[in-house]
């Protein structure tokens, strides 16, 4: 018997994945328990104001977050990166029978034509493993490219070989990231020295279980398998119970314990890339806000600024903060705040408090422009 989906508004919606995102009142007081309700949050390390995962964890904890928090659980082995996502360092058991496949059951072309340039550059895989065992953390650039054939893209990729094999590995689970060079440079090491010692969770179990975390992360997502650090992609059911929303087409999942939950909001700075703003259409669908991230625009076709902060305010995003770190001279150089609505008065003394906390974060002085 298929079950009547629940029917929602658009502002329950918003308050549904504001809420798991932990963005409403009161704030989360625990960074790693932020981590694994969060599931993982992008790496990004562009710091026109701060690098995006210090972003996402500051919006949720506030004056609380230090910029060390999350160095001190990466050295602390507490939390891991995987394929550019950062993770509490437990869930690996949620991706070694992934892992362990990689290349042996491709399910699309590419992955497989990934796995035969890997296996056509054998001896340079081995020279790295090698170099590894004896001398590690090393960055890419510090291994010689011994590949026999080269990696061929249409992008920046193209002919950075020891780049994309060392990229592969990681997919194999082999290398890991065992921490950042001053620069932001991944450095590496093996797998085995960075995963902590947990059991293999079999791959549909895992892929079930990852399904249900992202939904936990998001509150409310669209009815298809989700996985918010995936690298294999199968048909399972969808996760959470069957929804609509009123006055937005097509069906939803919803996270069952979400639902019938009071909602106290507040005001927040997300990063361009935080999960609640991240795909741009549930963004629309949701909270019908106008975003883009502008960096790669030309400067006279940008409306909101180079790296602009969505503003939220309770369950609405209802503006962009266009800021700069100038840390040459100490500075958090505020160029606009753009209303799109005029924002009372209460809204903009919230406003205004977590502008000072984010430049206290930041150790900088707050400059309007």
């Amino acid at each position: 018997m298929t079950r009547r989906p629940v029917e929602l508004s658009r502002a329950e919606a918003r308050r549904i994945a504001v809420r798991a995102q932990l963005l409403s009142a009161p704030r989360p007081a625990d960074l790693l328990e932020m981590v694994r309700s969060l599931g993982s949050v992008q790496v990004d390390l562009t710091s026109v104001v701060a690098p995006s995962p210090e972003l996402v964890y500051w919006s949720r904890l506030g004056p609380a977050y230090q910029l060390a928090g999350l160095d001190e659980l990466c050295e602390r082995r507490e939390v891991l990166e995987l394929r550019g996502r950062i993770m509490a360092a437990d869930d690996i058991a949620l991706y070694r029978a992934e892992l362990a496949e990689w290349g042996e059951h491709p399910r699309v072309e590419w992955q497989e034509s990934h796995a035969e340039w890997v296996e056509a550059n054998d001896l340079c895989r081995r020279d790295i493993l090698d170099r590894l065992a004896d001398e590690s953390p090393l960055p890419a650039a510090a291994f010689d490219d011994t590949c026999e054939v080269s990696w061929r893209s249409s992008g920046w990729t193209n002919n950075q070989n020891v780049v994309r094999l060392i990229d592969f590995m990681e997919s194999r689970g082999e290398v890991a990231v065992a921490g950042r060079g001053a620069r932001g440079e991944r450095l590496w090491d093996l797998a085995e020295r960075v995963y902590p010692q947990t059991a293999t969770v079999p791959l549909d179990d895992a892929l079930r279980e990852r399904s249900r975390r992202a939904l936990h992360a998001l509150g409310i997502m669209r009815p298809k398998v989700h996985d918010l650090a995936g690298i294999a992609r199968r048909e399972i059911e969808p996760p959470g119970i069957p929804a609509v929303i009123e006055g937005v087409r097509g069906r939803w999942c919803v996270d069952p314990a979400q639902l019938g939950q009071p909602f106290r909001g507040r005001a927040a700075l997300l990063s361009p890339l935080d999960q609640l703003v991240f795909d741009r259409k549930r963004m629309h669908d949701i909270f019908e806000f106008d975003y883009q991230l502008e960096m790669y625009r030309p400067k006279a076709k940008r409306r909101w600024g180079y790296y602009a902060l969505p503003i939220l305010s309770g369950d609405r995003l209802v503006g962009k903060l266009d800021a700069t770190a100038d840390r040459g001279r100490d500075r958090l150089v505020i160029h606009a705040i753009h209303e799109d609505e005029n924002f009372p008065t209460s809204f903009r003394a919230a406003l205004d408090r977590e502008i000072r906390s984010l430049a206290k974060l930041l150790d900088l002085t707050i400059e309007r422009a």
